[in-house]
């Protein structure tokens, strides 16, 4: 057993003798650099080592939790009674209870673990070849900076049952803004990239050209006219239309009734041919993870198939307040995405006469309830079924059950955010304008 199991064992040890009848304790521990290049001057390097532990105790049906930033045996005793007296005050929660979990499975095949840490050498060099790429491009006047970071933790997880679960998670990140024009004309966009291991990284320079590219094309943005037309979502942007239905399906949602699918279970809620999968076990996956965060199994699930609605993202309280049992999402969704479609983004352009093309969204108004969806945005306007001028200052609005049913995915899926979709287009949405 590791240093970490060692004290998850110790401190669910003190919890039964401070008269818990269940425990579970859940330990991360991690370290982190990054730094941060501006014009081609270092201006920020940082480094952090943190600690979370968390205890959870149960009388009856009664429960309590605390935390410590910090793993000091010496305080379990305390942090132990603290909890078991909180217990003994708090009202009894009918669907809470620590489930019993099948034995972890070893992560390693998830490959989500690159031990190695990066010198400051290598961070400064990917931070370096992505600003100087964006700076090389003729139009770009300025940087936000290029930065590159690199993080590793391990999580433990143990409760009184018997279950006891580790497992190490690496990131390695290079990301870039550049900015086009001067003055009140001016204009950024970015590129990033981050994955488990440093081996799979893209191009630091393609991102700073990437990042250079877009706020080009940004400049001088037009103010785009009221109408009613078909809206195509970037892949930047269409993983927001997968959260927004992520948050709809989640078990407390339903559980409280405040969710405008609450009634659809088994329905048809995208078209014919449209597929939602989570999938925790995908190698080297930014969200993946051998166990949910109670213990559970996990495995790949459809949540939409051939557009219909096949289940609620569970854990074991919200499971048990709809009479349900734990489909292993305790602690959310892992690497949700949305199945490609047939048809290239320019493809799925290429009827329509005039269109809006988003690459960015501005803050959110969205009716969890009622499904009702707007947002500002920014992007390019479809003429002739091409990308034509750039628009800015407007909003986009419709209802999600109706945006959900006049979607087409693009075939252009990448996994690049956790919450992935390709290019979406979007029937009959209203752009609120000039």
């Amino acid at each position: 057993m590791s240093a970490l199991g060692d004290a998850a064992a110790a401190l669910l040890e003190a919890a039964k003798r401070a008269g818990a009848e269940v425990a579970e304790v859940g330990l991360c521990k991690g370290a982190s650099v990054g730094l941060q290049r501006r014009l081609r001057k270092i201006e920020e390097t940082e480094r952090a080592e943190t600690t979370e532990l968390g205890l959870r105790v149960f009388l009856g049906r009664c429960s309590a939790s605390v935390s410590a930033s910090s793993i000091d045996h010496g305080a379990f005793v305390r942090l132990a009674e603290q909890a078991v007296a909180m217990a003994k005050v708090v009202p009894e929660d009918p669907f809470a209870e620590i489930p019993f979990a099948p034995p972890a499975q070893d992560a390693a095949f998830l490959e989500l673990d690159d031990p190695v840490e990066p010198t400051a050498d290598v961070l400064i060099k990917r931070a370096t070849l992505a600003e100087e790429a964006a700076l090389a491009v003729p139009g770009i006047t300025n940087s936000e900076g290029g930065s590159a970071s690199w993080s590793r933790s391990i999580s433990v997880l143990a409760n009184s049952h018997g279950f006891l679960g580790e497992y190490a998670r690496s990131s390695h990140g290079i990301s870039i803004t550049a900015i086009a024009g001067s003055g009140t004309d001016m204009q950024r966009d970015y590129d990033f990239d981050f994955v488990i291991h440093g081996a799979d990284l893209g191009d630091a320079a393609q991102l700073g050209r990437n990042a250079a590219a877009r706020a080009l094309a940004r400049l001088n943005p037009k103010r785009p006219a009221t109408a009613k037309l078909p809206v195509l979502f970037d892949p930047r942007v269409s993983g927001s239309i997968l959260s927004h239905f992520a948050g709809a399906i989640s078990g407390a949602s339903i559980a409280r009734g405040t969710s405008f699918l609450k009634d659809a279970l088994g329905q048809q809620v995208f078209r014919h041919g449209i597929n939602v999968v989570d999938d925790p076990l995908r190698v080297r996956g930014r969200r993946s993870r051998p166990f949910d965060r109670e213990g559970q199994s996990v495995k790949r699930m459809h949540f939409i198939e051939d557009g219909r609605l096949t289940d609620w993202v569970l854990d074991t309280r919200s499971a048990n307040q709809l009479g349900l049992k734990t489909n292993g999402h305790a602690g959310g969704l892992s690497n949700f995405y949305m199945e490609p479609g047939s048809m290239t983004p320019e493809q799925l352009m290429a009827d329509i006469t005039e269109g809006l093309y988003v690459t960015e969204m501005l803050g959110s108004s969205v009716n969890g309830l009622t499904g009702d969806y707007s947002r500002g945005a920014a992007g390019f306007m479809i003429r002739g079924g091409q990308i034509a001028e750039p628009v800015a200052e407007f909003t986009i609005a419709g209802n999600l059950k109706d945006m959900f049913l006049n979607l087409t995915p693009a075939s252009d899926l990448k996994f690049k955010y956790g919450t992935d979709a390709p290019t979406l287009r979007i029937e009959g949405m209203t752009l609120a304008g000039a």
